[in-house]
């Protein structure tokens, strides 16, 4: 797959968020999409998952079966977890409904098949729209933020997962303040800054020094209840910022 002098705005006067971005992706790579919040990931996803057009410039050989997980699930929608995966199973043309069920299991997710989408926190919406961006073996992974609310046992299965995918020759990206995949072997590594993307390896991979200039530091104490404690950490730590917890 390839992107050749892409750049985008959303509106015909708006400010350009991505420009000439050129990249190739390699069947059985693994990219790791990092930089600041508002640089211009999200975008460059949903461009490579073919949900926006490029502005300018053209995508090519975008692989047949494209998963994509967004960072933030759509809730509000008038289905149980099982019927809504069922659905969109239907809708890739999947009639069997073991794979929901076999990524329910893997992913820690077959307690909430039969609750709404709308009772569900931010870390089970996220393994629901995991689920549905893996109903059909994706030939491209597009996952945005995916392990932002996630518990420990999803955290440590979705990295297999993604490893899977690349070892048949799948493609994956992955947006990731938390940088979950940094060690990942033979991860490439692309980075947004002010519309722009360099890529690199791990060994060489490129820094945003957009700021880098020594800024002051300062604690900030949060007060939370003891039950919303670690949902709180874990929103706070997919913003970038480090935690410590006292009691």
């Amino acid at each position: 797959m390839r992107l050749s002098t892409v750049s985008f705005r959303y509106s015909r006067r708006g400010p350009w968020v991505l420009r000439d971005v050129e990249l190739t992706l390699r069947p059985g790579s693994v990219i790791e999409v990092t930089g600041r919040n508002g640089a211009g990931k999200s975008t460059l996803l949903r461009l490579l998952a073919g949900f926006v057009p490029p502005s300018r410039g053209s995508i090519s050989d975008r692989p047949g079966v494209v998963g994509y997980a967004p960072d933030v699930f759509p809730v509000d929608q008038p289905f149980t977890v099982a019927a809504y995966l069922a659905h969109m199973a239907r809708i890739r043309g999947i009639s069997s409904t073991s794979a929901a069920g076999n990524l329910a299991e893997r992913l820690n997710a077959t307690h909430l098949l039969e609750q709404p989408l709308g009772d569900l926190s931010k870390g089970s919406a996220q393994k629901v729209g995991l689920i549905q961006s893996l109903l059909a073996p994706p030939d491209l992974l597009i996952l945005d933020e995916p392990f932002a609310g996630l518990d420990e046992q999803t955290r440590t299965e979705l990295p297999v997962i993604i490893e899977e995918i690349a070892a048949r020759g799948g493609t994956v990206a992955v947006s990731d303040h938390q940088k979950q995949l940094q060690d990942f072997p033979g991860a490439d590594h692309w980075l947004v800054v002010d519309g722009n993307v360099t890529t690199g390896t791990r060994a060489s991979s490129p820094r945003d020094t957009s700021s880098e200039e020594s800024s002051p530091q300062v604690v900030i104490e949060v007060i939370v209840d003891a039950d919303d404690a670690d949902e709180v950490e874990q929103k706070l730590r997919a913003d970038g910022y480090l935690t410590r917890r006292s009691s």
